[in-house]
């Protein structure tokens, strides 16, 4: 499973209420780190007939999220759906009208969690082309938290060879901001990446971007890392299940470790994922950790009636 791929991938982030710290520190890199040009196979330029239901895959997480000095329970909703998208205005094709449009299997990563007596609310929504030979690179990434001190939105789009980064912030040190990439990894998309064939996950020493969300909740400046990337058998305990496999990133720059954990057969289910790294606010290292607990298909844009109401309740939500 150690074959490359042609791909590149985007991120965004999450804002903080009392930043500490620039959470740029430096420590060794990973030697011999470069952008990766991924070569696709026959078998990454089409999903199976799972994701052509007319419905969307909802898996709900429990969650435990290491933000100030501790770590807060809450949870996460990871949404998994196909759709129409224009690759000149990058929004949902709507009307059909217009014949810049590709399928897509874009992921909505909704978490959901108190900090003591306030609330974080953050999502992220990822835009991959299905058929990774024609359209290699994700067309668009955005994000955006909502907490009691003000919110943040970034958005990035693919244009021209690379990508816009737009930040809008209520933080003075962020403020509003425009930058341009070139194109790179974004760490953001490897879920998409997981679940269209993992197979085609880079491998060894890269240089990503890191998730939006890590990006605002540790204040780092929008640049890529080196990080070293391994996919191999789960072994741990966090998680349960068999032919499970990990993917996991090594940030030394910023003192990371993400394990993303996921189902070695089709549809690669993802079943959870486990960060670690230290808080910006006293240093100390704490663990991320999303465990799933339960998965459904819905046409969940039609079920918004107080009658489907009792569908959160099958996903174990609001528990």
């Amino acid at each position: 499973m150690k074959s490359n791929f042609l791909i590149i991938l985007s991120a965004f982030a999450f804002g903080a209420c009392a930043p500490v710290g620039s959470g740029n520190e430096r420590e060794e890199a990973v030697p011999g780190a470069k952008p990766v040009v991924f070569e696709t196979t026959a078998s990454s330029t089409s999903l199976s007939d799972y994701w052509y239901q007319g419905k969307a895959e909802v898996t709900s997480y429990e969650l435990l999220q290491n933000r100030y000095n501790n770590v807060h329970p809450g949870e996460a909703v990871m949404i998994f759906v196909t759709e129409d998208f224009l690759t000149d205005k990058l929004v949902k094709n709507d009307n059909y009208v217009n014949p810049n449009s590709v399928p897509i299997l874009k992921n909505n990563m909704v978490r959901n969690f108190p900090t003591g007596l306030y609330d974080y609310s953050l999502m992220t929504s990822v835009f991959t082309p299905v058929n990774t030979k024609e359209q290699p690179v994700t067309l668009k990434i955005s994000s955006s938290s909502q907490e009691w001190c003000g919110h943040t939105y970034m958005q990035v789009n693919r244009v021209g060879q690379g990508y816009n980064m737009t930040l809008h912030s209520y933080f003075e040190n962020e403020a509003d901001k425009i930058t341009i990439t070139p194109t790179a990894i974004f760490e953001d998309e490897l879920y998409n990446r997981i679940r269209m064939n993992p197979q085609n996950l880079p491998i060894g020493n890269l240089e990503i971007f890191p998730s939006l969300m890590v990006v605002r909740l540790r204040h780092l400046n929008f640049e890529p890392l080196q990080v070293k990337a391994s996919l191999s058998p789960y072994e741990g305990k966090d998680f349960k299940g068999k032919e499970l496999m990990s993917y996991s990133l090594t940030y030394p720059a910023i003192s990371r470790q993400l394990d993303i954990v996921f189902e070695n057969l089709a549809p690669y289910k993802i079943v959870g994922w486990r960060d670690a790294y230290p808080s910006a606010f006293d240093g100390q290292e704490r663990i991320t950790l999303a465990k799933r607990k339960k998965t459904i298909m819905s046409p969940y844009w039609q079920q918004n009636g107080l009658e489907d109401m009792k569908l959160r309740k099958e996903l174990q939500l609001d528990d």
